[in-house]
């Protein structure tokens, strides 16, 4: 995954977000009127919703985002149900999407193949021999998708930003971070030694005897825990310029050692490879360590740990529920697993997620929702240049800089303007499901790898088009809204302008913010990392950035227990604050000359932010919330409202609320950026 997109909404391992189905009107029943919105505006405006709500047992929550992935993913299940029953032109959307998804759905066949599909794989890690071999292999594995040791792909040089450069990052853990190795809590012992039991009970299932297994599980959790204590911390991994080490090939070895690069670039295919980014120098400088030091038994366990937890999805049912059982359940809460067609569709938009995308667009997005959404950027776009115009605390210098940005910011919308070209692909119902993932995960190696020595192609999407989210790119300097998220209750033709403006408008603020956060501020306008900015500037900036880092390390979750880091997330709380805001101030503009009369006993204003708050009605199982608090750079959902709502003067005015009262931050305590 590119490093340097700055995601709007919460990555929510593999389940998104809602409960408004396709209307235009707020749903006015989630409000509890018992709750005054100047004490607490989340419970008011979602408190009812909040007293009834069940998690189904497939999932890690539910929620305004849930519900609308849910309701898309039945969409494409019907997509995928019709392309397989078709007979569509070979090598056409359809029959790729036809034939994955019959080959995932095939789970006789599956069940019945057990290991050998990964054969191939596990017997060449079986063959390894030599530092070399360990080096081929970690190569090969990454051909096909399967993570393993480090980070490896193509992306735009962050301080060339129209050329290509190969980039090296940390990686290679089992566990969702480096902290879950050494957080000295009985959850995460426990954790810790679960995780062990469970590599074992995967490597029996590969088929090694369960004592081999017993010491290869240990093995892994050993070099797991040396590569964690090379790892950046997530906090660190925020700050771009540490991030970029540009470094010629010809002088790796000063920092990796005789970690042999020549033979990497080889086994992987990348073909003139003059410079990398070493994300992290001191973590490849350890790995490069114990490359030497760790016994081979060791490496061939750890890739075939890996390869095996990359599989297990796509093979038979005892790979299948045990790694649900400690991915799912016992790190997450997640009671059940999903069925089987929603498995089978999310890897198909995983894989193939163009050829997906292409039926997805011609059924479910028209046209018009394209032309008003751009619209709305437009309006803030004006909203925001307004507000850069008049900052108080920004000089003129970077005033200028900083407007120079926001007009050069480019607008992604929908879906690509051209689609991935999969004639090199080849899918089939015949081969194993194993296979064909692998198969769409290498083409996708091919095609990144091919990348070098080209310029870059601002025109690439890196979400699928029926993706619930949206994302700011730095380096492209561009926003991106895939069509998957242009629905109710973010985003509806018929909604009235409050609505429409609280929901997907505050989100295109929230992205359009991204670009002049604390990570965002450090790219120009054509997305190179470049300090534009005067030191006044900057001073003020950070200043502003403090309180809002100080304002959400006092919210905690589970009552009490965890603190969000107001470090970690600072990134999106300044995009949420900012998108809020600027949002509001396009609405007052799209409103100018029109009716403000009320609609349900609300004013254009309180809808505004009763739709704002709708959009991040959620409830997630415990588990999940303690892992997301380590993990995850956005805050929980109700301190998304409650956080950014509580500095804004409208806010204030639109709900009455008076000083002393909950949600009236302060003096000093008040946050204004944007």
């Amino acid at each position: 995954m590119r490093n340097h997109i700055i995601r709007a909404l919460p990555l929510l391992a593999a389940s998104f977000i809602f409960t408004l189905a396709l209307r235009a009107e707020l749903d006015l029943g989630a409000i509890d009127s018992s709750v005054r919105p100047q004490d607490d505006f989340f419970e008011y405006a979602n408190g009812s919703w909040l007293k009834t709500v069940e998690i189904p047992g497939d999932q890690l929550g539910w929620g305004s985002f849930y519900e609308l992935i849910d309701r898309t993913q039945k969409n494409l299940h019907e997509i995928c149900e019709n392309a397989a029953a078709a007979s569509a032109r070979a090598g056409s959307p359809a029959r790729m999407v036809g034939d994955f998804y019959a080959s995932g759905m095939n789970e006789g066949a599956i069940n019945a193949a057990g290991v050998k599909p990964i054969q191939p794989q596990l017997d060449l890690i079986a063959g390894i021999k030599s530092r070399a071999d360990v080096i081929k292999v970690i190569a090969a594995l990454k051909q096909i998708g399967v993570r393993n040791s480090f980070g490896f792909y193509v992306d735009a040089d962050e301080k060339d930003s129209e050329s290509y450069l190969a980039q090296v990052t940390q990686g290679g853990l089992g566990l969702p971070d480096r902290d879950y190795y050494f957080t000295d809590s009985e959850k995460m012992k426990k954790l810790r030694a679960e995780y062990v039991e469970h590599i074992a009970k995967m490597l029996v299932f590969a088929g090694d005897p369960p004592e081999t297994a017993r010491v290869a599980a240990q093995a892994v959790m050993n070099l797991e825990t040396k590569l964690a204590a090379a790892s950046r911390t997530r906090v660190q991994l925020r700050d771009p310029e540490a991030n970029y080490n540009k470094t010629a090939v010809a002088d790796l070895a000063k920092i990796t050692g005789d970690f042999d690069w020549a033979v990497f670039f080889k086994a992987i295919g990348a073909r003139n490879v003059r410079s990398v980014n070493l994300g992290q120098p001191d973590f490849m400088r350890a790995f490069a360590a114990q490359l030497n030091e760790t016994p081979l038994a060791d490496w061939r366990a750890y890739l075939r740990w890996n390869l095996v937890r990359g599989a297990a999805p796509c093979l038979g049912d005892d790979f299948v529920n045990e790694n649900f059982a400690f991915y799912g359940r016992a790190l997450n809460g997640q009671k059940e697993i999903k069925v089987r067609w929603k498995r089978v569709t999310e890897s198909i938009d995983d894989g193939i997620g163009d050829a997906l995308g292409q039926l997805y667009v011609a059924k479910y997005f028209p046209p018009a929702s394209k032309a008003r959404v751009l619209k709305l950027v437009e309006d803030l776009r004006s909203a925001l240049r307004a507000r850069i115009e008049t900052l108080e605390w920004m000089d003129a210098p970077t005033r200028a800089r900083a407007l120079e940005k926001l007009n050069s910011f480019s607008v992604k919308m929908g879906y690509p303007d051209k689609w991935r070209d999969y004639s090199t692909l080849t899918i089939s119902r015949d081969a194993s499901y194993v296979e064909n993932v692998f198969a769409a995960n290498a083409y996708e190696m091919r095609r990144n790898l091919a990348k070098i020595g080209q310029p870059v192609d601002r025109t690439e999407w890196f979400m699928t088009a029926s993706t619930i989210n949206a994302y700011y790119n730095p380096v492209e300097n561009c926003i991106v809204f895939p069509a998957g998220i242009l629905q109710p209750p973010f985003f509806d033709a018929n909604a009235d302008d409050a609505v429409n403006y609280g929901g997907i408008g505050s989100v295109i603020g929230h992205e359009m913010t991204h670009g002049f956060d604390d990570q965002g501020r450090q790219y120009d306008a054509r997305g190179n990392l470049k300090d534009w900015w005067t030191p006044q500037s900057t001073e003020a900036f950070n200043k502003r950035a403090a309180v809002i880092i100080d304002q959400f390390n006092n919210y905690t979750v589970l009552d009490g227990a965890l603190h969000v880091n107001g470090t970690l997330t600072q990134g999106e709380n300044i995009a949420d604050l900012g998108g809020v805001k600027i949002a509001y101030a396009a609405l007052q503009r799209a409103l100018a000359g029109q009716s403000r009369a009320k609609i349900g006993g609300y004013t254009p204003e309180q809808r505004f932010f009763l739709s704002y708050a709708s959009i991040w009605r959620e409830v997630r199982r415990p588990e999940y919330r303690r892992n997301l608090i380590v993990i995850d750079p956005h805050s929980p959902a109700e301190w998304r409202v409650r956080g950014p709502l509580s500095n804004l003067e409208e806010f204030w005015k639109a709900f009455d609320v008076k000083e002393g009262d909950k949600m009236r931050r302060g003096g000093s305590d008040i946050v204004t950026i944007w």
